[in-house]
């Protein structure tokens, strides 16, 4: 399916390589349309895909069309595309925090998905929440799936309220989680082990714990429960996290998130 992406980014990079090496599209379906000249052209070597400058150009054959760009240069990309659209093209929107209302409203467009993808989509480990309108054909939705799931796991919801809610949790998670691997290395480090040892020890027990709890199933606390000995280093150490309001201050950082996501979303 022709898929044409709006803007050379991190992110649409990401979906192409990991498309491309999937094979859910091959490298003449795909066009990118960037304004950086040095950009166009490592895209155009890197990955044998046709670039341009001109997004109506771009569009002009596009299915799919992605918009992979900053939030505030959607005005500028909406004005030149607004009403050039054809029914039966599809955009797809991964811009942070733009709601469906202003997206059909920019546009003048109503056949639009929305996804709320993360970075950990640039290994096919990726977490993406996504939704679409109405107007959006079967065809539409079974291809944007099948894009989505080349970045890891995907998720359907009918209620835009939920994509704000997946910007605070999965969207913004792996800042939360990277914070987290950094304080164990320094942790490490202020106990007098070697920078690079902790930072290997570090990294594998959370990778290692995240896959336990994916592979298991079972609930997280129940996890916990079988490392934590009574009377234990464990058990001191969840003590001392309980004391300064570990999981109160990570519920009210989500919630932070939450609420900066609605009112980037003009909500």
């Amino acid at each position: 399916m022709r898929t044409t992406f709006i803007g050379g980014g991190v992110m649409a990079e990401a979906i192409i390589r990991r498309a491309l090496k999937a094979h859910v599209l091959e490298a003449n379906d795909i066009c990118i349309a960037e304004p950086v000249a040095a950009r166009r052209d490592y895209l155009a070597k890197a990955y044998s895909i046709a670039v341009t400058d001109n997004n109506v150009e771009a569009v002009a054959d596009a299915a799919i069309i992605v918009l992979s760009v900053k939030p505030q240069h959607f005005a500028g990309v909406a004005s030149g595309l607004k009403g050039k659209l054809k029914s039966n093209q599809t955009v797809l929107s991964i811009i942070a925090g733009l709601t469906v209302p202003s997206l059909t409203a920019g546009l003048k467009h109503d056949s639009i998905i929305r996804v709320m993808p993360n970075t950990p989509a640039q290994i096919g480990q990726g977490m993406s929440v996504w939704m679409a309108t109405d107007a959006v054909a079967e065809t539409s939705r079974t291809a944007a799936k099948e894009l989505l799931a080349v970045l890891g796991l995907e998720w359907y919801v009918a209620d835009e309220n939920y994509l704000d809610m997946a910007t605070a949790l999965s969207g913004s998670g792996p800042a939360y989680v990277f914070a987290f691997i950094e304080s164990l290395i320094e942790a490490g480090v202020y106990m007098g082990m070697p920078r690079e040892m902790a930072t290997t020890l570090t990294v594998q027990t959370v990778l290692g714990s995240a896959q336990l709890a994916k592979e298991t199933g079972d609930n997280p606390a129940l996890l916990r429960e079988r490392v934590t000995s009574p009377g234990g280093t464990t058990a001191e150490a969840l003590r001392e996290l309980e004391n300064h309001g570990f999981r109160s201050t990570i519920l009210e950082a989500v919630a932070a998130a939450h609420r900066k996501a609605r009112a980037l979303g003009g909500q």
